[in-house]
């Protein structure tokens, strides 16, 4: 594609002389910029597709694929027979879920409180995978698992017990009060989303019946899936079968919160782009002064017959090598800033104090970072492309160079 002369022209352009000292800041600016706008690109996208795929992982893990609730009809079982049948995949148990207020050496917490089957229900697995402390075959009738966060909070650990109150409501000779319960801690469990850790309480579903005043029938059907990802389409099925149930899925409950992150991801990438962008008009800027201080040269070379053509190539090539080694070097360096992000934020954290990932904010203990080679392709491509253009138009200032005027005065 190039040439042997052409190549030396490039890189005789690249090595300026003392006197063209301005252009080698130019070429260092340009570098340096095109560098750390590919670096921090491919590090922010890296860190949101960790981020995106980390929660949905730990939400896959924690709440089921597909509820079904009925509006006001209880849901027969005649109904999960059925679904067992038509989709022998899917597991399907039962569960009670509610809110409540979780009590403990005079400290207080509003929590969610999920009644689990200990002996069909997917959760049992994601707390196994989970625990922390305490044992998973003590978790019985009259005990409960929480989270390590809500434990700190209420002061508590594995054996100790826990008042549970409830939103439902029984009659008292004072009156009717929220009716409350004693529940003896079987293990703590730690998911690293800060927010189930924080605000969950698990027991057993038949403690859940009556501490919510429910009863078998009252129950939700959870489904839980081979491949989540095809929850909405098997949604749109079972609510065909009984469309007296509100069937929704594990998309539906967090479709604000994902496309929330997907918007700041294109607005992230759209923003940082433009330091490329900016990057790419230095070489501009540089090649146009590198031709304009060697318009003699340029003439000197087409008496001697080298063409328009092989000098435009030569002059694009010092610009798009700028392009290429700082695009290489960027991809680099934003692939091994992405890979170790984790110990640097750790170091930086405890050098300086700093609490960069604050975990009550952003969900999860430790910063999440997931190096997609397709993202870099297309990053190192755009820089390239970006590149390419800004070399390109400035080096066909030169097919418009007049030899004579250019040789007039020598």
């Amino acid at each position: 594609m190039f040439n042997r002369v052409e190549r030396l022209i490039a890189a005789r352009n690249l090595k300026p002389k003392k006197k063209e000292g301005f252009l080698k800041i130019i070429s260092i600016f340009s570098f340096l910029g095109i560098t750390l706008g590919v670096a921090v690109l491919i590090i922010v996208m890296s860190v949101m597709n960790g981020f995106r795929i980390d929660l949905t992982n730990k939400i896959l893990g924690f709440n089921p694929h597909i509820t079904i609730q009925s509006y006001g009809d209880n849901i027969v079982m005649d109904f999960k027979s059925l679904l067992k049948t038509k989709y022998k995949d899917f597991k399907i148990s039962e569960s009670i879920n509610g809110e409540g207020i979780a009590i403990s050496n005079d400290k207080t917490k509003g929590i969610l409180i999920k009644g689990i089957n200990t002996n069909t229900d997917n959760n049992i697995k994601f707390l196994e995978d989970n625990l922390i402390e305490g044992k998973l075959k003590d978790f019985k009738d009259g005990s409960l698992i929480l989270g390590i966060e809500l434990a700190l909070t209420l002061d508590v650990t594995v054996g100790e017990r826990i008042n549970l109150m409830s939103s439902a409501f029984i009659g008292t000779p004072l009156g009717r009060l929220p009716k409350q319960e004693s529940y003896k801690v079987a293990a703590i469990f730690k998911s690293g989303f800060y927010d189930f850790d924080q605000n969950v309480i698990f027991i057993n579903i038949n403690d859940s019946l009556s501490f919510f005043e429910k009863n078998e029938n009252d129950v939700l059907l959870e489904i839980y899936l081979k491949e989540p990802l095809k929850a909405d389409i098997y949604k749109k099925e079972i609510q065909e079968i009984n469309k007296n149930y509100y069937v929704y899925s594990w998309t539906d409950l967090n479709k604000s919160f994902f496309g929330a992150l997907k918007v700041e991801r294109n607005v992230m990438f759209i923003i940082l782009t433009l330091i490329i962008i900016v990057a790419a008009f230095n070489i501009i800027s540089g090649l146009t002064i590198l031709i304009k201080n060697k318009t003699k040269e340029i003439a000197i070379l087409k008496t001697l017959g080298l063409s328009n053509t092989s000098i435009t190539k030569s002059f694009f090539l010092t610009g798009f090598t700028i392009g290429l080694l700082a695009s290489i070097t960027g991809v680099i360096l934003g692939t091994l800033f992405s890979f170790y992000i984790e110990e640097i934020r750790f170091f930086i954290s405890t050098t300086f104090g700093l609490e960069i990932f604050p975990a009550d904010i952003y969900l999860l203990d430790v910063m999440p970072s997931e190096i997609n080679p397709l993202s870099i392709a297309l990053i190192f491509i755009f820089s390239i492309t970006a590149t390419s253009l800004a070399s390109f138009f400035p080096a066909r200032a030169v097919t418009k160079i007049s030899t004579t005027k250019a040789l007039k005065y020598e």
